[in-house]
C-alpha cells in the first residue's frame, strides 16, 4: 500500500484513504454550483484532515466570502498569508478584496504600505496597488470607527440602562456614538424629546442622525419626525422608511456601474460600492437630487476615478451613462458636499 493510501487514524476515528481529496472535490463542486453552505461544510471537513492544503484553504476562503461570512474569510486569508500558504500575491489580492467588503480601510493601507516598503509588489501590479492605496487612505480618513466590543462593555459597566440622553453635552463624536448605541438595546420612546431635538438641530452630525433614524426604524417608531441635513429639512415616519442599503435609487446606481465596469475592473467596482454606500448612509433618509440614476452613476464613477488619481473625459463618462452634463455636475457637487461635511468629526 502506498504511503498516501494508508488509512489515517486520529483520536480513535478512522479516516479512509483519500477522504480529504473527495471532500475537497465535493467542496469545489458545490462552490462552482454556488451552493456555498455545502461548500463550506465539505471544505471545513477536508481542512480537518489536511489543515495546510492550499487548494482546500483557498476554496474555503472563497466559499466564506461568497456566503457573506466575511470575517471568517478575513481570518483564514490572514492566516494563510502569515503561514505562507498558497500563491502569495493571489492571497494578497483576495485578502484586500475581503477588507474592502468589510470597509477596513486602515488595514488595507497598512498592508499595501508594508508591501511597498518591502518591495514585494510586482512591477505590473504597482499602479493597481498605488491607486488602491490612495483611495483607501481617503476612505480611512473619512471613516467614523464603530465602537469596539471593549468600548461598548465599558459603556455598559457604567450604566445598565441609559437614564438620560443629552448628546449636546458631549463634544467627542465617538462618545456620542457610544451613547447612541445604548439606545438600540432599550425602548427609545422615553428619549424622543432629546432625539427630535438632535435630529432637527443644524449642529447635529448627519452620520449620527442616520444612526438615530435607523434605531427609530428598527423599533418601528410610527410618528413623524423632522430631520435637518445639509441645510434641508424633511419630515418622515421612521417605521415606513426603506432599509438603508436596499433603497431603489442605490440598487439602480450600483447596477448601472456594475454593468459598465465590474468585469473590467472589479476592485474599482468594489471601491465604488463603498463610496455609494457611504453617501447613502450619510444622506439617509433624504432622496437624491437630481432624480436621474444615470447621472448619479456617472458622478460616482468620475469621483472614484479622481480619488484613484485617474483622469477620464467627462464627455466620455456622460456617453457611457447617457446622462446630461448639468445633472452630472449637480450630482458631483452633492457628493463633494457630503464628503466635506463629514470631515470635521473624523
Amino acid at each position: 500500500m502506498k504511503k498516501q493510501d494508508r488509512i489515517k487514524q486520529a483520536d480513535n476515528v478512522v479516516f479512509f484513504p483519500d477522504l480529504d481529496k473527495r471532500l475537497t472535490e465535493k467542496g469545489i463542486d458545490s462552490l462552482q454550483q454556488k451552493k456555498y453552505r455545502d461548500a463550506i461544510r465539505y471544505l471545513e471537513e477536508a481542512k480537518e484532515l489536511d489543515p495546510e492544503n492550499s487548494d482546500i484553504l483557498f476554496g474555503l476562503v472563497i466559499s466564506y466570502f461568497e456566503a457573506g461570512s466575511y470575517r471568517n474569510a478575513r481570518e483564514l486569508a490572514k492566516e494563510m498569508l502569515f503561514k505562507g500558504i498558497g500563491d502569495y500575491m493571489q492571497m494578497v489580492d483576495l485578502y484586500l478584496t475581503i477588507l474592502i467588503q468589510l470597509h477596513e480601510y486602515h488595514e488595507i493601507v497598512s498592508v499595501i504600505e508594508a508591501l511597498l516598503d518591502e518591495k514585494e509588489v510586482p512591477r505590473e501590479k504597482q499602479d493597481h496597488f498605488l491607486t488602491l492605496l490612495q483611495f483607501s487612505r481617503r476612505m480611512a480618513e473619512n471613516h467614523i470607527p464603530v465602537p469596539s466590543d471593549e468600548e461598548l462593555l465599558k459603556m455598559e459597566e457604567k450604566s445598565e440602562q441609559l437614564q438620560e440622553l443629552n448628546l449636546f453635552s458631549l463634544q467627542d463624536p465617538k462618545e456620542q456614538l457610544l451613547l447612541i448605541s445604548k439606545l438600540s438595546n432599550q425602548n427609545i420612546r422615553p428619549f424622543m424629546k432629546d432625539i427630535k431635538a438632535y435630529l432637527i438641530a443644524e449642529s447635529g452630525h448627519p452620520f449620527l442622525k442616520t444612526i438615530l433614524i435607523n434605531i427609530l426604524k428598527e423599533q418601528e417608531y410610527e410618528k413623524e419626525v423632522e430631520v435637518t441635513k445639509f441645510g434641508l429639512k424633511e419630515t418622515c415616519v421612521p417605521a415606513l422608511l426603506p432599509d438603508m442599503y436596499s433603497q431603489d435609487e442605490m440598487v439602480t446606481i450600483i447596477s448601472l456601474l456594475g454593468n459598465e465596469i465590474e468585469n473590467d475592473d472589479p476592485v474599482l467596482f468594489e471601491n465604488l460600492k463603498s463610496l455609494i454606500e457611504r453617501y447613502f448612509f450619510i444622506a439617509y433618509p433624504f432622496l437624491l437630487e437630481p432624480g436621474s440614476p444615470e447621472a448619479w452613476a456617472a458622478a460616482f464613477h468620475l469621483t472614484a476615478l479622481k480619488y484613484h488619481g485617474m483622469n477620464e473625459e467627462k464627455l466620455e463618462i456622460r456617453g457611457k451613462y447617457n446622462a446630461s452634463t448639468e445633472d452630472i455636475n449637480l450630482a458631483v457637487s452633492k457628493i463633494k458636499e457630503i464628503e466635506e461635511i463629514s470631515y470635521p468629526i473624523i
